[in-house]
């Protein structure tokens, strides 16, 4: 029988190690491109900042939450290791805090600014929508999770209305990546997928044309980026997106010749390092 409430399954289910990337990644936007707030003053002296950041990594807990909630015969054939829900936390606890999460992380961001607000009430109903409904579609899921990935960094541009060229650069830096992830976690999962029905890219149109799918993506992420990089005409910036292709096409080949579940895995986690690697590059503007 599953305990009703740990502080360690709280911990787990929210995956922190994510949750710390995103929080960086908006801080160090904020930080490199947007500098100061509208007064002139330096952006880490505004609070509205900090409660932005902590209202996107309690949504985005509450996303990880629920996606865990509906995925939990899912996961029991991916992950069995990893399941919480069932094991240290009863479902009607998960959705408990799941509710009280999604209640604050939008109170906080009203409070912050009521357009933010509702941005912020549109992005929880798409991670309840994307868990529920949308995961188990062709792309659609994909598509929504890296949009809102790619949000969190925009969002700083846009309520502080500065440097949104150079923001909204990295938003679809990370929108592409995340883009890529999601698919490759479709192909990683797809026994358990395939099971209870779900109809993800590598289940419809199969492993080898996901693989396809995904170079396509590859290729218009590339020539998104260096269209932005000439535009911005930064030549340290040039150099540093330079050096970052080697890990990228790198990362690339071992997608093309990844066939088991544990080479995606591995190029899982690899995307995070590229992701990480793309927001130190802020730090060169």
């Amino acid at each position: 029988m599953a305990k009703s409430f740990s502080f360690w399954s709280l911990f787990k289910i929210s995956r922190p190690v994510n949750l710390v990337i995103v929080a960086f990644a908006q801080l160090m936007t904020a930080y490199f491109l947007v500098e100061t707030d509208r007064l002139g003053v330096p952006v880490l002296q505004d609070i509205d900042l900090y409660l932005l950041i902590l209202a996107t990594v309690i949504l985005t807990a509450a996303g990880y939450m629920i996606n865990d909630y509906y995925d939990v015969k899912i996961d029991y054939i991916n992950k069995p290791e990893e399941v919480i829900i069932g094991k240290g936390m009863r479902r009607r606890v998960a959705i408990f805090f799941h509710s009280i999460l999604n209640f604050t992380g939008i109170a906080i961001a009203w409070i912050v600014s009521p357009r933010v607000g509702v941005i912020f009430f549109i992005a929880a109903f798409l991670l309840w929508l994307y868990s529920n409904l949308l995961k188990r579609l062709p792309f659609v899921g994909n598509f929504v999770v890296a949009l809102l990935t790619g949000t969190a960094i925009w969002l700083i541009g846009y309520y502080y209305q500065k440097s949104e060229l150079l923001v909204l650069t990295y938003a679809i830096f990370a929108f592409f990546i995340n883009l890529i992830r999601e698919i490759i976690k479709d192909v990683e999962d797809r026994q358990g997928d395939r099971k209870h029905g779900c109809r993800t890219l590598p289940i419809v149109i199969g492993f080898r044309n996901t693989k396809r799918v995904i170079f396509v993506i590859a290729i218009a992420f590339v020539c998104a980026i260096l269209i932005v990089t000439f535009k911005i005409n930064n030549v340290l910036l040039f150099y540093y997106f330079g050096g970052l292709s080697f890990l990228f096409f790198l990362f690339m080949y071992k997608i093309y010749i990844a066939d088991r579940k544990a080479h995606f895995t591995q190029l899982s986690i690899l995307s995070k390092l590229l992701m990480l690697t793309g927001i130190l590059s802020m730090g060169l503007l």
